[in-house]
Order: C-alpha cells, then structure tokens, then sequence
C-alpha cells in the first residue's frame, strides 16, 4: 500500500464517521433473522402431467393396416431398425404391464392413456401391453390389436413398438419403446 492509498483511505473513513455521528442504533426486537436453510421450493408441474388423467386425444381415425397373423411392429420417423431388433429380442427389460382383456374399446382407451402417462413419470423404457388374441371374440379377431397400435402411434413419447416374443405373450401383446427424457412436452401428434 503506498502513501497516496493510505491517505484517501483515510480521509475515506473521516468522511464516513462524519456522516453517521448522529445515527442511532436501531431498537432491539423481539423477532429473530434466521440465516442458513430456506423453505425449498415446489416444483412446477409439466403441462402434461396437469391434464386430467382420464382425458385422451386418442383418434380412430388415424390407422395402420395389420394383416391377420402379421408380426407388426413400428418405429418413429429417425428411430434405427437396431433399435426396433433391439426390442423384439428383449433388450429392455419389461418394466410394466398393462392388461386390456375383457375392456369395451373406449375403456381400454382410457386405460392405455393413464397407464403410459404413469410410465412417463415413473420413466419407465419398456413396457408391455396386453390386447389379447381375439379367440373369444364374434368374429374371432383380435378387436383391440389394431386399435393399440393406432393409439400407440399418436403419442410421441412412444419411440416403437413390436408384437412380442412368444414367451411375453406373442400375437397377443405388443412391447412397447418409450421416450424417457423430459424434453417432450407434448405427448400427442
């Protein structure tokens, strides 16, 4: 510190003394200030994750063609066929299933919405959804195959989806690839 410094310095503190000679501390109270840890904050929720549960925006009439017996499959525009190999042969393990057997079309619907909006959150990758075979049905069809599929297209969250292996249910039920970032705010096209 040279000379000069220490001078303004203290001229500084001469002109700082002069200001506050007649400043009175404040009363005492009775409150105290409390220093360190703070209520922590709540967390916004995601626009999707406020929509109603039972609400879908599932269409019908956005369909792909499934022939009787086909082995289907579907993979989003930008998604590699390893991928979609990758998940006929059981890479992921199945984390959850969903059961559609003995559902009316609109309750199966409802179902499927709630059911991949819990496996969002809980960022679950693969999963499975049981629709059945159709034996026991009028025309012994699958009746909600093909709808699955159409559901499942809509969302964006859904990356692909294959008829599963024959030990994981095989004609019967489709294994399901989904997007686990929080990225997505949308989850319907």
């Amino acid at each position: 510190m040279t000379k000069k410094d220490s001078v303004n310095d203290e001229d500084e503190k001469a002109l700082f003394r002069a200001a506050m000679h007649d400043v009175t501390p404040l009363p005492a109270t009775d409150k105290t200030i409390q220093s360190g840890s703070s209520v922590a904050p709540v967390p916004r929720k995601k626009s999707y994750q406020e929509q109603a549960v039972t609400q879908d925006n599932f269409s019908d009439h956005i369909a792909i063609e499934i022939g009787a017996g086909d082995a289907w499959s579907y993979a989003r525009p930008g998604i590699s066929h390893q991928t979609l190999r990758r998940l006929r042969r059981g890479y992921w393990k199945i984390r959850e299933n969903l059961d559609l057997h003995g559902l009316t079309r609109d309750e199966a619907r409802r179902e499927l919405s709630s059911f991949l909006d819990a496996c969002i959150q809980k960022k679950y990758r693969c999963v499975r959804i049981i629709h059945g075979k159709g034996l026991s049905s009028k025309k012994r069809a699958p009746v909600l195959k093909t709808q699955v599929g159409n559901w499942l297209i809509q969302r964006v969250d859904v990356l692909a989806f294959c008829q599963a292996r024959p030990e994981d249910g095989g004609g019967g039920a489709v294994l399901v690839l989904l997007k686990v970032s929080a990225s997505s705010e949308e989850k319907f096209l």
